[in-house]
C-alpha cells in the first residue's frame, strides 16, 4: 500500500484573508465544497478573528452553519482562533478543531496578535485545557518559525523548545508555519529532521508560502525528514496581511500533484481540484502565483482519458 500524506486545505482562510476582493458567505461555502469534492481531506474553513482586522473573515459562524446544513458535507472543517474569546465563538459554531497560533518571535506576535509570544503561549494552554474538556482538536501552529520580517532569523532551538512544550502539553498537531516564505531546503530539513527524532512524525506538520519559489522544494525535504502532514492552498492564494512581504501559499494543486507522482497517496482526485483551483481564481479575480502545474497536468489528465 502507498503511504499516506494528510493535505489540509487553507485556502478558505489563509488564502482570503488577504485577496482585496471579499467573498460572500455563499461564494466561500462554494469553495469550501469544491476543494471538499475533490477529496482534500481537511479544510481550513475561516477563521473567528475581529472583523475589523481581517473583513474577510467576517461570518465564520454562519459558514460552518451553511456546511452542517448540508447532509453531503463530510470533510473536517477547522478553524484558526486568535484566543479564548475566539475559541469559545469557535466551539459554539460547533468546530471540532481550531488552529491557535504561536510565535517564535516577539515581533510578530505583537504586530499579529497584540500579545506577547509568552502571552500566546499561556493562552494556547489553556484552550488546550477547555478543548479535551470540549473534545476539540487544537493544531498548535507555529509562526515565522523560520524567519520574521520584523526580528530577523528564529533561533531553530526556541523553535524545537516551543514545540516540545506544546506536544507535551497535549496539542494533537504542531505546525511549523514559514509565514514569509523565507525557509530554504536545508533549514527545512535540519529543523525537521530535529523534531521528527525527538516526536516521531506523527504529530508534525508543516505550512510553507512561495515568496521566494522555494515552497514545493521545502515541501520535498521535509517529506525526505518524515514529515507527513502539510497545509497548502487551493491556486496558491495566500499571504499573511501583517506580515510584509508574504506572499502566497505553496499551491496545493502543485503539492498534490507533486506528491502523487512520487508515490504517495494523498486521497485527492487531480481533475476535481484543477476544477477547484478555477474556482477559486475566478472568485477572487486574482491570477494566482500556483498551479504552475497546470497546463501540463491537463494534457497528462487528457491522455488518461484517451
Amino acid at each position: 500500500m502507498k503511504e499516506r500524506i494528510v493535505i489540509t486545505d487553507v485556502g478558505p482562510r489563509d488564502g482570503l484573508q488577504n485577496q482585496s476582493k471579499i467573498l460572500s458567505i455563499e461564494q466561500r461555502v462554494e469553495l469550501i465544497r469544491a476543494i471538499a469534492a475533490a477529496g482534500v481531506p481537511q479544510i481550513e474553513v475561516g477563521s473567528f478573528v475581529s472583523p475589523r482586522a481581517v473583513p474577510a473573515m467576517a461570518g465564520t459562524d454562519q459558514v460552518f452553519a451553511a456546511l452542517d446544513s448540508q447532509s453531503d458535507y463530510r470533510t473536517p472543517s477547522i478553524a484558526l482562533i486568535p484566543n479564548l474569546k475566539g475559541y469559545e465563538l469557535a466551539r459554539d459554531a460547533g468546530a471540532k478543531a481550531v488552529t491557535m497560533v504561536l510565535y517564535a518571535s516577539e515581533g510578530m506576535a505583537e504586530k499579529n496578535s497584540a500579545m506577547s509570544m509568552t502571552d500566546a503561549e499561556d493562552i494556547t494552554m489553556k484552550i488546550l485545557r477547555l478543548a479535551k474538556q470540549d473534545e476539540i482538536e487544537v493544531v498548535a501552529t507555529i509562526a515565522v518559525a523560520f524567519s520574521c520580517p520584523f526580528d530577523g532569523p528564529s533561533d531553530p532551538l526556541l523553535v524545537q523548545n516551543i514545540a516540545s512544550k506544546f506536544i507535551g502539553a497535549g496539542a494533537d498537531q504542531l505546525v511549523l508555519a514559514d509565514t514569509i516564505g523565507s525557509a530554504d531546503p536545508q533549514q527545512v530539513r535540519l529543523l525537521t529532521e530535529a523534531l521528527v527524532k525527538s516526536h516521531g512524525a506523527s504529530q508534525l506538520g508543516c505550512h510553507f508560502h512561495d515568496t521566494r519559489a522555494m515552497g514545493l522544494a521545502n515541501v520535498y525535504a521535509a517529506v525526505e525528514s518524515g514529515i507527513r502532514r502539510f497545509d497548502s492552498s487551493i491556486a496558491g492564494l495566500g499571504g499573511c496581511p501583517f506580515a510584509p512581504g508574504a506572499t502566497g501559499n505553496v499551491a496545493t494543486d502543485d503539492v498534490a500533484m507533486m506528491l502523487q507522482q512520487m508515490g504517495f497517496e494523498t486521497g485527492i482526485d487531480l481533475g476535481r481540484l484543477m476544477k477547484a483551483s478555477d474556482l477559486a481564481e475566478t472568485l477572487t479575480g486574482t491570477a494566482a502565483p500556483g498551479g504552475r502545474s497546470k497546463a501540463w497536468l491537463q494534457g497528462h489528465l487528457d491522455k488518461q482519458a484517451g
